[in-house]
């Protein structure tokens, strides 16, 4: 165990837990080649708020993101506490989202795996595995790419695109996430690149995919009985278990 401990990291106050958890998830996604660098964007609501946010601030490289990094804002994409600045795609297509969906966590990327499958006319995610059928029916597809977004009107469009799923697949761009918690949504975010690498890589052979019937996918989405792990705990030990991996590999997100 390293210094930080898990008691640490599910600290009292809501706020250092939500920034803790939002350095972690910075860090995880270059970790797990997720990011580009400085560019997309992770946002949560603010603890005990609706209309204000924690993001990272335009400019620091994801791969040193620390919780006393974090930067309140709002839709106005002002910054509230803090030092540092809100990109303004970051504020046109998160804040809007937030408020329309209700979404706590909003997670968007240009993961290589999942842009290279919103490159391709047919961009739709396969229930052709296991972990693709949890996906299935979860996610809302953007088909145009109309450019940087630069509005707040444009993550209003966004926002009713994806609606009440999970997942927003942006023709020629990438990616969006949305979650009730970091450790969900981020968990969210890891599989999905996975089942897109996978898909990428079935289609690459040339051969025919056998996609799972709606009986099977249905019987994959629900909740089986005697499971000693509901999928929030799930979540919670997934994101427990990467930040170990952080402790060891790249520590510091906690500061």
């Amino acid at each position: 165990m390293s210094v930080h401990s898990l008691s640490q990291k599910r600290a009292a106050d809501p706020v250092k837990e939500a920034k803790i958890h939002l350095a972690a998830a910075h860090r995880l996604a270059v970790f797990h080649e997720l990011e580009e660098g400085i560019d997309n964007h992770f946002t949560v609501t603010l603890p005990g708020r609706d209309d204000r946010f924690l993001i990272l601030p335009f400019g620091l490289h994801w791969s040193e993101a620390r919780a006393s990094d974090m930067i309140v804002w709002d839709e106005s994409g002002q910054t509230l506490e803090g030092e540092g600045v809100v990109e303004l795609s970051a504020q046109c297509i998160h804040a809007p989202i937030h408020r329309v969906t209700g979404a706590r966590v909003v997670l968007h990327t240009h993961q290589t795996w999942a842009l290279a499958l919103n490159m391709l006319q047919n961009n739709r995610l396969l229930p052709a595995n296991q972990t693709a059928a949890f996906f299935h029916n979860r996610i809302a597809y953007d088909d145009t790419y109309a450019g940087t977004a630069d509005s707040l009107e444009e993550g209003e469009r966004l926002a009713k695109v994806i609606g009440d799923k999970h997942v927003l697949f942006m023709k020629n761009h990438g990616v969006l996430v949305a979650g009730d918690t970091i450790a969900q949504a981020y968990r969210r975010l890891y599989k999905l690149e996975r089942v897109c690498r996978t898909q990428i890589l079935a289609l690459s052979t040339g051969r025919p995919i056998e996609v799972l019937s709606e009986e099977i996918v249905a019987k994959v989405q629900e909740p089986f009985a005697g499971d000693r792990h509901s999928r929030a705990e799930r979540d919670r030990l997934y994101f427990e278990a990467m930040m170990r991996v952080l402790d060891r590999e790249l520590p510091g997100y906690a500061d």
